[in-house]
């Protein structure tokens, strides 16, 4: 868990407003949640590894006693926990408050969420979230509409260029089944499979092979893996899909994968460009994306860019969860930005409300003309610090630059905001 700077703070709260602005203008509305959930509810078996990272809150009024009678089980401990993702309580609160809500719900959420991870470059036990989702929606539009308002996102903050990973569990499911994979031990061979941009297929092989996988399955796969493959290009599409697939992939999954990508690739034409060649379509189909949360039950999608090895984001249909709030299932499906990793990657900006400028000032000017320059400054527009000189201006002037600061203008006891001259920082 960190602190954070001004300059730094200044930073992240920029891109942030990005990222609400485009939100907002693909048709999205922003809740706010508890960041506490009921255990139980952090607990149901839906959140995969998360759950096991989850901070929990020690039940209120706990004597001795009651500690020591539940040392074989410590979930009687607790009654609440820290949200570790904004899905599972952006579930609860459209179980809530369904009846004020349109038909087909389209969410915002920006917040905070902890895990206990291990202390890491790039890992943090409290780091921001900015998550859309869409509740009610089980046709494939919802998928595509997700996908164009965070690749719009990813172009508003200067990253164009990113493109989106796809695949769906659906397809996950098929394929192991046809491999001969049993259902019981699937779990487990889709946490290897999802190591094989760590191990490769020998690696994965091996694996599977150490877990006790069926071995006429794991022989299938291993052939499957080694397949002759030409090297055409393909375009994402049915050919790209059904060549990355054993044969005999189900049809209506397929067209669903192949409608997302029409509809991405219409999206992302406009009136005053050509229209895009299918080579221009920013999906790559990726039969061996797995996504480890538990709760996903069709589309998956992880967020690439080409100046970094990892995902920026991800996320999936997630159909089955609201129901196990509600007692019906509704659709839902939802897109998750990692914001700590994105703001990195976001060159700096100028502070976007207007001029940044600092009044460096007398030690005689009175506070009422002060105050009055200032005032008048911020009327006009302007970010206004009022600072007192030092004897070494030139520090003071640095420090206010690293600050997010553009311009600065002296202040003498005699000076008007006529005679106020603004020089740039740079």
């Amino acid at each position: 868990m960190r602190d954070f700077l001004p300059a730094e703070k200044a930073r992240r709260e920029r891109v942030l407003a990005v990222i609400r602005e485009r939100y907002r203008a693909h048709g999205f509305d922003e809740i706010e949640t508890p960041v506490m959930e009921e255990h139980g509810r952090l607990h149901a078996g839906i959140g995969g590894d998360n759950e096991k990272l989850a901070y929990n809150v020690l039940k209120r009024g706990l004597d001795a006693d009651a500690i020591r009678a539940a040392a074989d089980d410590p979930s009687a401990l607790t009654d609440l926990g820290l949200r570790y993702d904004l899905t599972v309580p952006l579930a609860r609160f459209y179980a809530t408050n369904r009846g004020q809500l349109p038909p087909v719900f389209r969410s915002i959420q920006i917040a905070p969420v902890w895990r206990a991870e291990r202390p890491q470059k790039g890992r943090y036990r409290q780091f921001m979230q900015c998550d859309i989702d869409m509740i009610g929606d089980a046709s494939s539009r919802a998928e595509s509409e997700l996908i164009v308002a965070t690749l719009d996102t990813l172009d508003a903050l200067g990253l164009e260029g990113g493109s989106v990973r796809i695949n769906d569990r659906g397809v996950l499911d098929w394929m192991l089944d046809s491999l001969g994979f049993r259902a019981e031990e699937r779990p487990g061979v889709l946490i290897t499979i999802d190591k094989l941009d760590k191990l490769g297929p020998a690696g994965i092989v091996v694996e599977l092979r150490e877990r006790g996988a069926t071995p006429g399955a794991v022989d299938a796969f291993e052939a499957f893996l080694n397949r002759p493959q030409t090297l055409e290009y393909n375009a994402y599409g049915e050919r790209q899909i059904r060549k990355a697939l054993p044969e005999g992939a189900p049809d209506d999954i397929v067209a669903h994968l192949v409608g997302i990508g029409e509809a991405v690739a219409a999206a992302r034409t406009t009136e005053a460009s050509e229209p895009e060649t299918p080579g221009d379509i920013p999906l790559v189909f990726d039969p061996f994306l797995v996504r480890g949360m538990g709760y996903y039950t069709g589309t998956i999608f992880e967020l690439a860019h080409p100046s970094v090895a990892y995902s920026l984001g991800g996320g999936g249909r997630y159909d089955g969860m609201i129901g196990r709030f509600l007692g019906q299932d509704v659709p839902a499906v939802g897109f998750s930005i990692g914001f700590e990793r994105l703001v990195d990657l976001v060159e700096g900006q100028t502070d976007a409300a207007g001029r940044a400028i600092v009044l460096v000032h007398d030690r005689d000017v009175p506070d009422g003309r002060l105050l009055a320059l200032k005032a008048a400054l911020i009327a006009e527009g302007s970010r206004v610090r009022l600072e007192q000189r030092t004897k070494n201006l030139k520090a003071l002037l640095e420090r206010a630059a690293s600050d997010g600061y553009a311009a600065f203008a002296t202040v003498t006891a005699g000076t008007t905001r006529d005679a106020l001259e603004v020089k740039p920082l740079a």
